[in-house]
């Protein structure tokens, strides 16, 4: 029983890592589809001779590194799940969201906007800020599990 309420702790912490990092993982996508696409070096493993896996042709080369790159891959089905559980909930939680995770500031760790600043700029009280906060975590969480 201890060892399912800390894996449920240990995934709440992830999803919620996830919803910090959501800008910066916008951008490192971008900046890796970009290196795929637009980079020029090409390293050739092939030190024993024969021919090489991938396509001849670059289009169909570019194509088979976008596919294959795994970390591409998870960091389009984390921000996918972000996305579509944000564009789902009411307006009180996107907001929640947007003060919470997505405002600026100096550390990851650190909001500009405390549970009681969102409690009061939402008009609810800081338990159904927290309850909301659960709410969204656990809907990520579920959209990831698929």
């Amino acid at each position: 029983m201890a060892v399912a309420a800390k894996q449920e702790k240990d995934l709440f912490k992830r999803v919620e890592e996830a919803l910090y990092s959501y800008p910066q993982m916008k951008k490192e996508i971008q900046m890796i589809r970009d290196n795929i696409m637009f980079c020029k070096d090409e390293v050739d493993e092939n030190v024993g001779g024969g021919r090489a896996s991938l396509p001849g042709k670059p289009t169909e080369r570019i194509a088979t590194r976008l596919v294959t790159n795994k970390h591409l891959e998870r960091l389009e089905r984390v921000v996918e799940a972000i996305e579509d559980v944000y564009h789902s909930l009411p307006d009180e939680y996107k907001q929640l969201i947007r003060l919470r995770y997505w405002t600026s500031r100096k550390y990851r760790w650190e909001s500009k906007y405390t549970w009681e600043r969102i409690a009061n700029e939402l008009h609810v009280g800081r338990r159904t800020v927290f309850r909301m906060r659960e709410e969204i975590i656990e809907a990520i969480a579920k959209r990831l599990e698929r």
